[in-house]
């Protein structure tokens, strides 16, 4: 049995290298889409130290300090592994409000968030309550709390509407007790608003 040799000619220098910078722009092209794909999912911390997570991007408005919006929440101490301490299901009803209403470092950070989104946020100390926290808390200001949110619902342009028609009763901030003032709002006796920065 006889075996026929095929010559193979060998590539050029020019196909050699155009092969090369073919396969380089493959990889990168790859590692783009990946990162893309993956960036929304990244943790985003804001200058303030805040920092929160998309897990589901939403589709509706991002939320200025003109809108009104609601969240559900769940509120945990520490970390996502943390015990929860307060819940908008267990109060039965979202929490609304604009962000002259909630700490400053949420104010910051929700208005990265969108209507129909999930989002994680952490908010470090300093960023929540300022000074002493409310009688009752389950936090000090030295802690981290970890919120997992969800933004049912943008009311565009509302804010002033709320703030002449005043809080719905019983309203409270995440992680203030029920019937407390709300986080960056004034105290019923028009004490200046907490957490007002300037």
């Amino acid at each position: 049995m006889s075996v026929t040799a095929v010559p193979i000619r060998p590539l050029s220098r020019g196909a050699v290298l155009k092969l090369w910078i073919g396969l380089l722009l493959l990889l990168l092209a790859a590692a783009g889409l990946a990162w893309w794909s993956t960036a929304r999912h990244q943790v985003v911390t804001l200058d303030s130290g805040v920092r929160y997570r998309t897990l589901r991007e939403g589709r509706g408005p991002t939320i200025t300090p003109a809108d009104l919006f609601a969240l559900r929440y769940e509120l945990k101490l520490g970390g996502e592994d943390g015990r929860v301490i307060q819940s908008s299901d267990a109060m039965g009803q979202p929490f609304v409000a604009s962000t002259q209403q909630i700490y400053p470092g949420f104010a910051e950070a929700i208005q990265h968030m969108r209507e129909g989104g999930s989002y994680l946020l952490w908010l470090p100390a300093g960023q929540h309550e300022q000074g002493t926290a409310p009688p009752g808390a389950p936090f000090t200001p030295q802690d981290t709390l970890f919120f997992e949110l969800q933004v049912p619902q943008v009311a565009p342009g509302m804010a002033a509407m709320q703030q002449l028609m005043g809080p719905p009763p019983g309203a409270a901030p995440p992680g203030a007790q029920p019937g407390a003032p709300p986080a960056g709002g004034a105290s019923p006796e028009g004490a200046s608003p907490q957490g007002e920065t300037g």
